[in-house]
């Protein structure tokens, strides 16, 4: 239980999420003491909360934690998923004081060394309900007492959101790098004490990739090179990779237009797989649409099923938007998965050509494991190519 803080300093801290629609939700600031907007999502994982926080696919966004209690196993640094943490605002039901041999500092600490507002003592159940019925909504949180409630309100509804924007490229590395070349950052983490050889070359467009997967590419053999989100695709084939990755990334993919057109020069050249807003990519580049989901998909439960083998797989899942499977060429495009909660597209392959993508986490930091043979799948399509 939180027990350090008392209800006098919960008064003193009291601060407020307001919503677009008129919504008010009131409770008290455990995070940094500065007001954001976002667009307010709900995250229906138990644990993970460093993950996600730290997870640059939720730049923009202010993340609802839907399980009752956060903050138990603490922070500790090595469960990072990217170099900073990118979600706009955090909001909890109750933050707990941590008891863990791993834990390094707290969450509250966290929150407030990363500039991260947060509200704790909301009625988290409540607001995710009000996103299922009414679908996702901007909001303003207020913990500076600057902005009353009508003037926040107004502020939510003002602000442009994420629709058309490029997110990408704020969340993206600036310049080039290698990951892990000797492997000893992926074996310090636990994974693996034994490596493969790295014999793959891959180049990976970094949208705003988690460290999760430069470490499952690892495991899987490959040398990845990570270069920033604008990269022109003749740089990218002068390297002469093995293979191109596109990552997973923040917003909406219609507003990444320069990522279409280098995966539509990609098309034939060279093997690609893509994760996420990867696959939203691709889906445009080889004659899709994409669209809006009601609420998107936040979370480590969603039931996915593998059309190839049949099989089920239970995914780690982070996106609002997602490929409208109807305007897919189906003589060139092979839908391989499909959501079993409400028949999204969750995977393509081209026929033709070397190049899938997966709209769901295999690496899966935090979640299951379920999908993480889908880095050896694009080590079997380069073998193939």
């Amino acid at each position: 239980m939180d027990t350090k803080y008392n209800w006098k300093e919960k008064r003193e801290k009291r601060a407020f999420l307001a919503l677009a629609d008129g919504t008010v939700y009131r409770g008290h600031s455990v995070g940094a003491l500065k007001d954001c907007l976002g667009e307010v999502v709900f995250n229906t994982g138990m644990t993970g909360y460093q993950e996600i926080l730290s997870d640059p696919s939720y730049n923009g966004q202010i993340v609802t934690m839907t399980y009752t209690e956060m903050g138990n196993y603490g922070v500790t640094m090595q469960d990072m998923e990217s170099r900073a943490c990118f979600a706009n605002g955090f909001i909890v039901h109750q933050l707990n004081e941590p008891s863990s041999w791993r834990g390094e500092m707290s969450l509250r600490d966290f929150l407030i060394r990363n500039s991260i507002p947060a509200l704790a003592g909301i009625d988290t159940r409540a607001l995710t309900s009000k996103l299922r019925d009414t679908g996702t909504l901007r909001g303003y949180i207020s913990v500076e007492q600057k902005a009353g409630e009508q003037e926040a309100i107004q502020k939510a509804k003002e602000w442009i959101g994420l629709d058309g924007q490029d997110y990408a490229s704020r969340v993206s590395c600036t310049a080039p790098y290698e990951w892990d070349a000797d492997g000893k950052l992926t074996a310090a983490w636990g994974i693996s004490a034994e490596l493969p050889t790295a014999d793959l070359k891959i180049v990976a467009y970094d949208f705003g990739i988690k460290w999760n997967i430069l470490r499952r590419m690892r495991l899987a053999g490959m040398n990845v090179t990570v270069v920033p989100a604008q990269t022109p695709a003749d740089k990218v084939l002068a390297m002469k990779p093995d293979g191109v990755f596109y990552s997973n990334g923040p917003a909406d993919p219609a507003g990444v237009t320069y990522a279409i057109d280098t995966m539509k020069s990609m098309i034939g050249k060279v093997p690609v797989m893509g994760i996420c807003l990867g696959h939203q990519i691709m889906g445009i580049a080889l004659g899709g649409k994409t669209y809006r989901l009601k609420f998107g998909h936040h979370g480590c439960n969603q039931p996915v099923k593998d059309l190839k083998t049949g099989k089920v797989e239970i995914t780690s899942q982070n996106h609002n938007f997602a490929v409208d499977i109807d305007s897919l060429d189906r003589s060139r495009i092979e839908v391989t998965h499909i959501n079993l909660n409400d028949q999204t597209t969750e995977g393509i392959e081209h026929k033709h050509e070397p190049m899938f993508s997966i709209q769901y986490h295999p690496e899966a930091a935090p979640g299951p494991h379920d999908s993480s043979y889908l880095f050896g799948r694009f080590r079997e399509l380069i073998a193939k190519a």
